[in-house]
């Protein structure tokens, strides 16, 4: 088995943009053309997943009002506060049903044991991916980005984010954009450094958003096809007169 890294420092990320180089050709060229990622980490422990689940679906200001809210009215935010807050107390900090009900799930399932978030960091992606969709309400794409960007998980893969997906299609040439699937199979080849492949592929979306025609959402205008001519109408030879004609009489 592959050996886990961490990425919490530049020199990690660049670790682990060589390595990418030599496995993936494609990889070492957007590097080379601009795509250099950014080292991004977030808070971890249920702090950083709460954070996750609570900006879905969200503007980042309001998102980051919400999150302000719950911290002026419940303090900083733990498994035990979530459980002992009523629902109105959490609708009031602008909380949906649906994020309260998960919420509660995943402070339950660590209170329990049964989400040992503390080891995630040091599990194989997938086995790390598992434990935390196991959790009602969490999906792949929240457990992903948890491993991500709170845990800075060498080997974790959001496969289902469309803008890996689109920068994916424009970096390997492909017609269509690929699925969840496609994308994980193609990403076999980064491991352990998944997580730094999807930083360049992001990296080179932003980078391509930016071209027009390029981008999943600028493309170009299709040109209207030319109109057809009427096909001319077939004229009859003089037999064929001859013999309508005769039908007539």
């Amino acid at each position: 088995m592959a050996t886990i890294r961490i990425l919490d420092s530049d020199q990690a990320l660049a670790e682990g943009l060589a390595e990418l180089g030599r496995l993936d050709p494609v990889m070492a060229r957007l590097v080379a053309e601009g795509a250099q990622p950014v080292l991004r980490k977030r808070e971890p422990g249920f702090h950083g997943l709460a954070w996750i689940i609570m900006g879905q679906q969200l503007s980042v200001a309001s998102a980051d009002a919400i999150w302000r809210r719950l911290i002026d009215r419940l303090g900083p935010l733990t498994p035990s506060v979530i459980e002992a807050a009523t629902d109105e107390a959490l609708k009031a900090c602008g909380l949906s049903a649906p994020k309260i009900r998960t919420l509660r799930a995943i402070a339950e399932a660590i209170t329990s044991g049964a989400l040992p978030l503390d080891e995630l960091g040091v599990m194989p992606a997938d086995a790390a991916h598992a434990a935390l969709t196991a959790v009602k309400g969490i999906g792949p794409w929240t457990a992903d980005i948890y491993l991500m960007f709170c845990l800075g998980h060498s080997d974790a893969f959001a496969a289902g984010d469309l803008a890996l997906q689109a920068a994916a299609r424009l970096a390997y040439g492909m017609t269509a954009r690929p699925g969840a699937p496609e994308l994980v199979a193609l990403a076999e080849q980064w491991r352990p450094w998944r997580a730094v492949a999807a930083k360049v592929l992001w990296a080179h979306y932003r980078i391509a958003k930016g071209r027009p025609g390029v981008s999943e959402s600028v493309k170009p205008a299709k040109a209207s096809p030319p109109k057809k001519k009427a096909a001319p109408k077939p004229k009859l030879s003089r037999q064929a007169t001859k013999r309508i004609h005769a039908k007539l009489k």
